[in-house]
């Protein structure tokens, strides 16, 4: 990957590691990287991170990827949603775990994307992230550049999540803030637990619609921070469980947590255009609410 940037006049006598790091925001891995593999120039000519600016120089940053050669390419379909040179949206399935992990080696979406760059030096870089049986929208970073940014994007608070959930009942009331801090249960690797020992989590919630004989109501949740299983948690807490969730509600033989990530708003990494991707309802979510 090739970045260039010519300096201002605001630049003079700054040196290049200050305007690498106000102007690409990259991290101190890549910047070392690039320290290494002499891939910082201005004007054409190698320099170190000391060189002092002029107005009019073009500092240019080649940024080489080490691929993720751990992670196996598989030939899996993806429902591509966006994709740039920058960043790649795609609408997780049903069943597909994001990372590799035991018993999931060769069907993760890690292994999709990496047979579909499988002809360049790739890194899997997802920047969220969703359970196996969680459908819906997830971002992946195509560089260092974009996945520094898009972190930083997700740490200030600039990612908005919408998730759709389907819910036993109908919220009482139909919307509202769960303020509920998680924390991990000592007994269990993967649940979580409301407890005031926990980290901080915010979740706004408001009902969609409900279902005419109202048994069942589809919510939409949007989570401020992002805890580990926070919606499935936070929905349960307030007493209206998501359907189908093993872990916080009534296990179902065969059904899956009623949850999907329906859209993400978001500045781009490098044009900062705001965009917003969605993913259709999944059919099994459709089916149960009657639409």
């Amino acid at each position: 990957m090739l970045l260039e940037y010519t300096a201002k006049e605001t630049d003079n006598g700054k040196s290049v590691k200050q305007v690498i790091e106000h102007e690409f925001s990259l991290s101190s891995r890549t910047l070392s990287k690039l320290k290494k593999s002499s891939g910082i120039k201005v004007n054409g000519e190698n320099v170190t991170v000391r060189y002092s600016l002029s107005e009019g120089d073009i500092l240019s940053l080649s940024i080489e990827d080490i691929p993720s050669e751990k992670i196996e390419k598989a030939d899996i379909p993806l429902d591509v949603l966006y994709e740039d040179d920058d960043i790649l949206i795609v609408n997780k399935p049903l069943g597909m775990p994001t990372h590799p992990s035991q018993g999931h080696h060769k069907d993760t979406l890690a292994n999709a994307v990496m047979y579909r760059y499988r002809d360049t030096d790739f890194t899997f870089r997802a920047i969220t992230r969703l359970d196996g049986d969680t459908t819906g929208v997830v971002l992946i970073a195509r560089n260092a550049v974009s996945a520094q940014r898009l972190t930083d994007s997700l740490q200030k608070g600039d990612i908005r999540k919408e998730y759709a959930a389907v819910v036993l009942g109908i919220p009482k009331p139909e919307s509202g803030i769960i303020d509920a801090p998680i924390a991990r249960c000592e007994n269990s690797v993967i649940k979580r637990k409301i407890s005031d020992s926990g980290k901080a989590a915010i979740t706004e919630y408001c009902l969609d619609f409900s279902r005419n004989d109202g048994i069942f109501s589809l919510v939409k949740a949007f989570p401020i921070t992002g805890r580990t299983h926070q919606i499935r948690l936070h929905l349960s807490h307030i007493g209206y469980p998501i359907y189908g969730d093993f872990l916080y509600g009534t296990p179902i033989d065969n059904v899956r947590a009623y949850l999907h990530c329906k859209s993400l708003t978001f500045p781009h990494p490098m044009t900062k255009e705001i965009m917003s991707v969605t993913a259709p309802l999944p059919e099994d979510i459709k089916e149960i609410m009657g639409i």
